[in-house]
């Protein structure tokens, strides 16, 4: 439970400084306008007490009382433009404070203005959904209020609370310098407040977080994220780690992980009748767990409706799991309104109650299980990324050949003589390596052998080995020996892989997005060496041959 408590802290420090933190950065920053020595903290402690109230007891609360799940979102925007109008009016703002200010015990309290609004904040923060908060809200939502539950929540209140504090006393300090235009920074401040509460009124908060890079990434994948992180929050087995794989029927085949889960515990279905893992036995399935708010989520979804206008007619089928992470994401007009605005087209389940999520030991959003035509899970992986590889698997159960981009029409390039096998590059699925030894987990530095046997591959210069994917560092190198007329790679992260053939320069990959790329296409099919040359940051996961 310390780890846990120690990964809570950690991320939700990483969270204040997230692309979540931008739609109550302005107010938070701008709150030290009014000129009280304790307003910040107020505003802060608000802020913190508003928000481990929402993750913890909310939905619980609300649905003893027979209350609406977004109740009190919607009086906290309400809340808002009222704190908003104070400060555009001053009148106003000394007809509301007046009752108010009989609550303290002085008149140097701040509960009247600065608490009021903090506490308005916490009930329309959304963090980032990670582990740690994904472990809190799943477990509030089974009514499972453990020790270790609160521990985390406060730890995460904690850090976030923390960095917040940080800013709004910057605010302060520099609002102090401007004295003379106190006045004037209050109604300005107003008007912030106001188009913040607009924003939230019309989600414009979302779409703005969903257009801008998650520059912590990197920090999350190392903490809350990481394998240590992930154990720390378990809550139960997934379904990838508690059915044991079944030997693949051919090398380079998907891992049978057994039957699928039937959904369980959906409240409603929308954009169609209610499903059954049953029903759609001979379909390819991808089940996606997400949230309309969460913007780890929100970023993954162009890819997830572009996989059902490509491949719909071919026989998969997406289901959104709608599993709510906060209580105002369980109301199923909120849930409509946004499937509506964000265009999903595909069923989606409300799975409210964490029914179906706990059927299959899930821990994340967003999560994603392909299921095969028999009804049984064959991939799973979890947070955003990795869509070239996703894509992929589903091609591969669908039937399609596989070599080139889902958006190309292909004609049937299904080769006729034995070619390079599939050639994953990560440590847990990494076959016929021939090079130094392997640094698992963790950077590491490699050089090439002195020579290279049919598709064998071996990696040089610093580059780190994940489970599914190698990561360039520096100098960072890998080649190939293979047998085949086209080569194909998913590539992911930003940066350049030079493709030199037997020696000679070919063509310089730029790589922009997560997708399969053509590194070589020759007339004929060849024996030949590959060497690819990746700049920093270049992420590599699998070769594939046509």
């Amino acid at each position: 439970m310390v780890l846990a408590i120690v990964f809570a802290f950690v991320a939700g420090l990483i969270t204040a400084v997230s692309p979540c933190v931008l739609p109550v950065l302005p107010i938070v920053l701008g709150g030290g306008v009014v000129d009280r020595r304790r307003r910040p903290s107020a505003i802060i402690a608000g802020l913190a007490s508003c928000f481990l109230v929402s993750i913890l007891f909310a939905a619980w609360v609300l649905g003893k009382l027979g209350l609406p799940n977004d109740l009190l979102r919607n009086i906290s925007i309400g809340l808002l433009f009222a704190l908003a109008l104070t400060l555009i009016v001053p009148r106003v703002g000394v007809l509301v404070e007046r009752p108010l200010s009989r609550l303290s015990r002085g008149p140097s309290s701040d509960l009247g203005g600065g608490f009021l609004l903090g506490c308005a904040l916490g009930f329309v923060f959304v963090p980032c959904g990670g582990p740690a908060i994904g472990f809190v809200t799943a477990s509030a939502a089974t009514s499972d209020f453990g020790s270790k539950t609160i521990a985390v929540a406060l730890a995460y209140t904690v850090g976030v609370s923390l960095v917040l504090l940080a800013i709004a006393i910057g605010g302060r300090r520099v609002s102090k310098g401007l004295r003379m235009g106190v006045e004037r920074l209050r109604t300005v401040f107003g008007v912030v407040l106001a188009g913040a509460a607009l924003a939230l009124v019309f989600n414009l908060d979302v779409k703005l977080q969903t257009r801008l890079p998650n520059w912590t990434n990197f920090l999350q994948n190392h903490t809350e994220a990481s394998a240590s992180g992930k154990d720390a929050f378990k809550r139960g087995t997934n379904l990838t780690e508690r059915t044991p794989a079944r030997t693949p029927a051919a090398a380079g085949s998907l891992p049978d992980f057994g039957p699928a889960p039937n959904f369980a515990g959906i409240d409603g279905w929308l954009n169609s009748r209610p499903l059954t893992i049953g029903k759609l036995r001979g379909k390819v399935v991808l089940i996606d767990f997400w949230t309309y708010s969460c913007i780890n989520c929100l970023r993954t979804l162009p890819h997830v409706e572009a996989w059902d206008r490509t491949y719909r007619k071919d026989g998969l089928v997406i289901v959104g799991v709608h599993t709510p992470e906060f209580a105002f994401e369980s109301v199923p007009s909120n849930v409509r309104a946004a499937v509506k605005r964000l265009g999903v087209r595909y069923p989606v389940a409300l799975d409210n109650r964490y029914g179906t999520w706990t059927a299959y030991g899930n821990q994340y959003w967003p999560a994603k299980y392909l299921i095969d035509r028999q009804g049984n899970v064959r991939y799973a992986h979890f947070g955003e990324g990795s869509y070239g590889v996703t894509e992929q698997n589903i091609r591969r159960l669908l039937g399609e050949t596989p070599g080139a981009p889902a958006s190309s029409r292909l004609a049937d390039l299904t080769p006729t003589e034995l070619l390079t096998p599939e050639s994953y590059l990560g440590s847990e699925r990494l076959a016929r390596y021939a090079g130094s030894p392997l640094h698992e987990g963790k950077v590491g530095d490699y050089t090439f052998p002195a020579t290279l046997g049919q598709n064998q591959l071996a990696y040089a210069g610093r580059l780190q080995l994940d489970p599914q994917r190698i990561v360039a560092v520096q100098d960072a190198r890998l080649r190939l020996r293979f047998h085949a007329q086209r080569v194909f790679l998913v590539l992911g992260g930003k940066g350049t892989v030079q493709v030199l053939v037997n020696g000679a320069p070919k063509r310089t990959v730029r790589v922009t997005q997560d997708r399969l790329y053509t590194l070589v296409d020759r007339t004929r099919t060849q024996d030949a060496l590959l060497e690819l040359r990746f700049s920093p940051g270049v992420e590599a996961y699998a070769f594939t041959f046509g």
